[in-house]
C-alpha cells in the first residue's frame, strides 16, 4: 500500500506537523505514566482502525518494557486481570472519548469520576489531550492511508 500523501515532503504540512509532533513530545514528558500513555494510544488506535498507530504504539510499548500479554489484552481490557485500576480508568476514558458519536452524551460522569479518582488534574489534562491527540493522528493516517509495519521505536520521540 502506498500513502496518498507524504506529510514530510510537503513544506506546508511539514511545518504544521512539526508543531503537532512537538505536542506529542510534550505529552510524553507529562506526569501521566508512560505505560498508561502507550496503552491509551494503542486502544484509541485499535478502535479507530489505524494500523500505522497500532504498529507504532505496540513497538514503543515493547521498547519501554511492556509485556506481550498486556499488549495482546488491550482490546479486551475489561475482561483482563493484568491492568491496574488506574489503567482501567484511563482505558475507559479513552474509549468514551474516542467513541463520542456512539456515546451520545460524550464521556459520562461516572467514567470521569473513576479517572479523577486515579489521576490528579495535571495527569487528567494529559490524558484528555492524549486521547484527542491520538484521534487526530489516527485520522491523519487513515485518510492518507499511511502503511504500517516498518515503524522503528523512537522514530518520532
Amino acid at each position: 500500500m502506498d500513502a496518498r500523501l507524504d506529510f514530510f515532503a510537503d513544506p506546508a504540512s511539514g511545518k504544521i506537523l512539526k508543531h503537532f509532533m512537538a505536542a506529542g513530545k510534550a505529552l510524553k514528558e507529562s506526569p501521566l505514566p508512560a505505560a498508561t500513555q502507550e496503552l491509551v494510544a494503542l486502544r484509541v488506535s485499535q478502535i479507530n482502525g489505524c494500523a500505522v498507530c497500532v504498529d507504532m504504539h505496540t513497538k514503543e510499548a515493547v521498547a519501554a518494557g511492556e509485556t506481550p500479554v498486556r499488549l495482546n489484552l488491550v482490546a479486551a481490557w475489561r475482561e483482563a486481570t493484568v491492568f491496574t485500576e488506574a489503567e482501567r480508568a484511563a482505558l475507559e476514558l479513552a474509549e468514551e472519548g474516542t467513541r463520542v458519536a456512539d456515546a451520545a452524551g460524550g464521556v459520562g460522569d461516572e467514567v470521569w469520576a473513576y479517572a479523577a479518582k486515579h489521576y490528579d488534574k495535571e495527569q487528567l489534562t494529559a490524558l484528555v489531550i492524549l486521547v484527542s491527540f491520538m484521534n487526530t493522528a489516527n485520522r491523519l493516517n487513515i485518510i492518507t492511508r499511511q502503511p504500517a509495519g516498518d515503524y522503528q521505536p523512537g522514530r518520532f520521540h
